[in-house]
């Protein structure tokens, strides 16, 4: 959906203010998510970032690969394809990893009451249920290292709340232990699938029956061997699955349930799985 005009202004004046003092930014559509890759870039196919550690856009110069499309470059965040991506814009996200910050996402008042026990004070945004305590220093991004918090900062994007209050300390070991020292999340079993198949009326593109199993399987083995990012990889998963699968009407509920459950597996909630999914859909048309 196309935005207001001045909300367009506001988030491109935004990001090209956060990329003059040093901050990658990148544009965020409805529901806090990145654009998808652009087609030729669908599914990794063009090879991606290198390693996928580096702030920037691929060759191509649309707003591809999530975090990994953060730039401070203002030509990139104020070119032609980037302003059709400001016209949909819903929000600005920052990496902050690429900008030395660490951001502890706080979820909830326990988890804020944790942090007001155990960690120093540092710089503090409000968010929609809770707080971003913002430290200055990189480490490895965690979700769930404990009840209602996340860790982002290397290979992650933060959503861009304002300047909030207080001043940037450096990043305590008490913040680095939580991801070297805390055990791994209590996970649910995989719920079932919430989510419905697209009813496709083009050209099947499966010779067999085996074409549509291999790449199913490639894309179950994608999920569950992510070890960082694995929000980003499972929409990333979905869009290449629907956007090969999705338009004849092969994909069953069955099929969605297996991604669903590698996803899950992998300590994603049902309710991100169906968000993941509806987005990837909304994203191709379907």
């Amino acid at each position: 959906m196309t935005q207001p005009t001045e909300n367009r202004r506001e988030h491109l004046s935004t990001a090209l203010a956060l990329a003059t003092s040093g901050v990658p930014a990148l544009p965020l559509r409805a529901g806090k998510v990145p654009f998808g890759n652009c087609r030729r870039c669908t599914g990794n196919a063009c090879g991606g970032r290198p390693n996928m550690k580096t702030p920037g856009p691929c060759a191509c110069p649309a707003p591809c690969h999530g975090w990994a499309a953060a730039t401070t470059d203002q030509n990139i965040i104020s070119s032609g394809v980037w302003r059709k991506a400001w016209m949909q814009a819903s929000a600005v996200a920052y990496h902050p990893g690429g900008a030395g910050l660490t951001v502890v996402d706080l979820d909830d008042a326990d988890a804020i009451a944790w942090a007001r026990t155990h960690l120093p004070a540092t710089h503090t945004v409000a968010t929609t249920r809770g707080e971003h305590w913002i430290y200055r220093g990189a480490m490895q991004s965690a979700n769930a290292v404990r009840p209602g918090v996340d860790i982002k900062s290397t290979m992650a994007y933060a959503r861009w709340l304002g300047s909030g209050t207080g001043t940037i300390t450096t990043l305590p070991d008490a913040v680095r232990a939580l991801t070297a020292k805390a055990p791994p999340p209590a996970r649910t079993a995989p719920q079932a699938v919430t989510a419905s198949a697209p009813v496709g009326d083009g050209p099947c593109p499966h010779r067999t029956p085996t074409y549509l199993a291999r790449g199913l399987a490639m894309a179950e083995q994608r999920i569950t061997q992510a070890t960082t990012g694995v929000h980003a990889t499972v929409y990333r998963t979905f869009l290449a699955v629907l956007s090969t699968h999705g338009r004849c009407g092969c994909l069953t509920a069955a099929h969605i349930g297996r991604l669903f459950t590698a996803a899950q597996t992998k300590g994603e909630t049902s309710r991100h799985c169906t968000d993941a999914w509806a987005n990837a859909r909304t994203t191709l048309g379907l």
